[in-house]
């Protein structure tokens, strides 16, 4: 029997795959997003399907629902986006999440928060592990999300604690897919927007620092996985534990696009992580769940996605 679920953010890069994959599991799905940085286009071929419904909506205001689950992503998730404006960002993290901790609470609905590996900072242990406490700047500009997603982390566990809730928490590393924003400021969509497009490729520092880098679907299959575990309620690293060094990622997209761009190199910016690796042995021993999608099959569908949103 199909449930009722809402996915907040929904019409976000993550959360329509997300809608989509719960939708095609035949359950009810409620969409809630303000269109901060979510897109209509991401969610249109679902406005027809019977058990799937848009509600325009800002989750910094309370709201009424009857639903059994909760996958909170409302937030916007690329340093552009946040950064445009920090306090709405701050704002959706910490007075969304008690709205949505509220909902659940009321309705005694199962609610999942979407963090990030953004909670670790630049991180003094390598690979993350979930005990690692994160070396966060508290002032940056980018503390907007980081520390609102660690305020978020700490409400799920203050209603798990005080009022019972059932709360998850899974803590996202960098995903990338179709659906992407092509100007998000992600270095995935903006090597391959500036490869498409004949642009130099920027590479910012000296291309040494690396990344792990998830496809969406193989995300989407840990955080439902997530969601539908009775024992255990986190936090865990969704993410791919295969390190890539950035100026590796953009020779592979140069090939892949077969792009005659040339690669520039532009100063690192404030606090931007050096690495990022998850470690992803929880995932693997409590949901078993690791990624299957490897990096050059993910990029050539991301490819084909922004090639067709650019003609």
């Amino acid at each position: 029997m199909g449930l009722r679920i809402l996915v907040t953010g929904g019409a976000g890069f993550i959360g329509s795959h997300l809608c989509e994959r719960l939708l095609d599991q035949g359950h009810d799905v409620l969409c809630l997003d303000n269109f901060f940085s979510g897109h209509k286009r991401n969610i249109a071929p679902f406005l027809q399907r019977p058990n799937f419904e848009l509600i325009r909506h800002d989750i910094t205001v309370p709201i009424l629902l009857e639903v059994d689950q909760i996958y909170n992503f409302a937030c916007p998730a690329s340093p552009k986006a946040y950064m445009q404006n920090p306090v709405k960002t701050v704002k959706t993290s910490v007075m969304g999440t008690i709205n949505m901790l509220g909902l659940a609470k009321r309705v005694k609905a199962r609610i999942l928060q979407a963090s990030t590996s953004e909670i670790y900072g630049d991180p003094k242990v390598h690979p993350q592990v979930e005990s690692y406490w994160g070396n966060v700047n508290p002032i940056g500009i980018r503390s907007c999300y980081d520390e609102g997603k660690r305020v978020a982390e700490t409400l799920m566990f203050d209603y798990r604690r005080q009022n019972n809730v059932d709360t998850k928490i899974v803590r996202i590393f960098n995903t990338y897919g179709p659906r992407m924003l092509e100007d998000d400021g992600r270095v995935i969509s903006n090597f391959i927007v500036q490869a498409l497009r004949g642009e130099d490729l920027t590479v910012y520092g000296d291309g040494t620092q690396t990344r792990s880098f998830c496809y969406v679907d193989d995300l989407v299959e840990g955080v439902i996985r997530m969601m539908n575990t009775d024992d255990f309620f986190g936090p865990v690293n969704l993410g791919n534990p295969t390190e890539f060094k950035i100026i590796e990622l953009a020779e592979l997209v140069l090939r892949l696009t077969r792009s005659r761009s040339r690669i520039v190199f532009k100063p690192l910016p404030q606090d931007d992580p050096v690495q990022r690796q998850p470690d992803i042995t929880l995932a693997r021993t409590r949901l078993g769940w690791e990624p299957k999608v490897p990096l050059e099959e993910g990029l050539l569908r991301t490819i084909a996605y922004f090639t067709k949103l650019l003609l």
